[in-house]
């Protein structure tokens, strides 16, 4: 690297640093300054002898001889230690000793980024040992939550250490694979965006650089090792070690989470078999969570902490009782609550996809999934999902069918699967399919949408298509119609379309094509 390069990267370095010091601070530290309690900054060892910088703070007035649950919260991906503060502070008020710290590799904690490896894993682990040793913490109490990767980790460290009693996942994964990598195809932007901020705010293993440099490259001889490195950092890989240990697991995420789609953590609760609770809602990565960490009112951070007052301190609060699985609708309001995940799309309608469509590669057709985190963002605070004119969307390049129009609102919850015959002319392609609320005048809304590549095909040769989009709760409004469109461009993903190919969609006598459409019971 030269010295000019270097210069840019120590700029941006501060820039950043300063930018996320500045932001939170901005928002915690006035909370901070008011708290009765302790706040200690320290250093642990984690793993391998890595230092760790962390944070505790402990209710007020503790005393050495006193016991208070703890809880371990790991930081999000390039955020600093001082992440959690205003939470930590919070909890503290309730009777928590919290420790919050900075993972490996990024900021002032020593190593390299392992992407919630094994050494993340055992990192924890000394978090914990290091708390019972040196804070009023009870052993027989301990809790983990963290937002982003933070969550990951937490998840996995209940896999491995049986310790830990209850986990609050926000905004993280449970398949690594199934989030960057679903649908076989790279979602280039979110890769992107991760990979970025960790070269500015942390410290890239060498390993962690083959695996971004492999996944950009479509790499096909690396991919078995790259579905390897993913399952290892997966929850869901150990999810019957979480079963076995029985820790109570809350997973809260947003609808339009562009870094880890929800439909891969659905999958996951419904193969948890102790306590648990999902909660969906409006947003992209993290934004449901954002507004706590400055202290406001929340609230995804408010049933977090009834979930550790329930399963931790043995509060009688009633979460136990509730729905388990809380969605709260891109459309609407109020939260809905169901026995379970299926329940909320108890019904199934099916638009029949008929006919044989045929289109070509390579170009974007003007329908697309929008852009990392602004488009769900929109979508969160102004109802504003990405949008097309579905008329007018050039049918050379886009594959396109519609229902009737509906004469009562259609709420849909849930996975909308598509079943469609293909034949490429090329053995490689990728289609991206959408979903879109049809109003009157043609204006498609983005309902949900998922990319889908295929390798090693027989030019010619047709086969079945299965697709889960991403999940999602849209209410569609009487007198509009659902579209699906199909196409093979998206800025979102990297798209594996050889020159000139072209894609035919048919529906065979017996095996029709259909999109299956999950609705809420009226």
């Amino acid at each position: 690297m030269g010295p000019h390069r270097k210069a840019l990267r120590t700029t941006a370095v501060g820039a950043v640093s300063a930018t996320l010091v500045a932001g939170t601070a901005l928002g915690i530290a006035p909370t901070a300054q008011a708290a009765p309690h302790p706040i200690r900054f320290v250093d642990i060892t984690g793993d391998g002898g890595t230092v760790l910088k962390a944070n505790v703070v402990t209710p007020a007035g503790a005393r050495d001889t006193d016991r208070f649950p703890l809880l371990v919260m790991p930081t999000s991906w390039g955020l600093p230690q001082i992440e959690y503060l205003a939470q930590a502070q919070q909890l503290a008020d309730s009777g928590y000793v919290v420790v919050t710290y900075n993972v490996r590799g990024f900021w002032q904690s020593g190593g390299e980024i392992e992407v919630a490896g094994p050494p993340d894993v055992a990192d924890a682990s000394k978090v914990i040992d290091w708390a019972l040793t040196h804070t009023p913490s009870d052993a027989g109490h301990i809790g983990m939550a963290g937002v982003s990767y933070g969550a990951g980790i937490s998840l996995l460290t209940a896999a491995h250490d049986k310790r830990v009693k209850a986990v609050a996942s926000l905004s993280g994964w449970a398949d690594l694979i199934d989030s960057i990598y679903a649908g076989r195809t790279q979602h280039v932007q979110a890769a992107a965006l991760l990979d970025g901020a960790s070269v500015v705010t942390g410290r890239q293993s060498a390993e962690l650089r083959q695996i971004f440099d492999d996944f950009y490259s479509s790499n096909l001889a690396k991919e078995p090792e790259l579905i390897a490195w993913g399952k290892k950092r997966s929850a869901a890989t150990y999810v019957d070690q979480i079963n076995n240990n029985g820790a109570a697991i809350m997973l809260a995420n947003a609808w339009g989470d562009s870094v880890f789609p929800p439909n891969q953590y659905a999958d996951f609760y419904e193969k948890l078999t102790g306590p648990k609770r999902l909660e969906m809602r409006p947003g992209d990565h993290a934004t449901a969570e954002l507004t706590g960490l400055f202290g406001l009112p929340n609230d995804v951070w408010k049933d977090t902490e009834r979930w550790f007052d329930h399963y931790l301190r043995g509060e009688d609060n009633g979460i136990d009782r509730e729905q388990p699985v809380q969605l709260k609708s891109r459309s609407s309001g109020g939260y809905e609550g169901y026995p379970d995940w299926k329940s909320a799309g108890a019904t199934d309608r099916k638009i029949a996809l008929a006919g044989s469509k045929t289109i070509r590669a390579n170009v974007n057709s003007g329908a697309d999934g929008g852009v990392v985190f602004l488009s769900s963002i929109l979508d969160q605070v102004a109802e504003l999902p990405p949008t097309a004119s579905i008329p007018l969307l050039p049918r050379r390049w886009a594959a396109v069918w519609q229902s009737g129009k509906y004469a009562t609102a259609q709420q849909v919850r849930g996975t909308t699967a598509l079943h469609t015959t293909l034949t490429p002319t090329k053995e490689s392609g990728t289609l991206v399919a959408y979903l879109y609320d049809v109003g009157p005048l043609g204006l498609g809304k983005l309902v949900t949408h998922a990319p889908y590549t295929f390798h090693g095909r027989t030019p010619g040769k047709p086969f079945g298509v299965d697709l889960e989009l991403y999940s999602t709760a849209y209410d569609v409004p009487a007198g509009h119609r659902l579209a699906l469109v199909v196409d093979t461009v998206d800025p979102l993903y990297i798209e594996h379309n050889p020159s000139g190919a072209q894609l035919t969609f048919s529906s065979p006598a017996n095996d029709p094509s259909y999109v299956s459409v999950p609705l809420r019971e009226q």
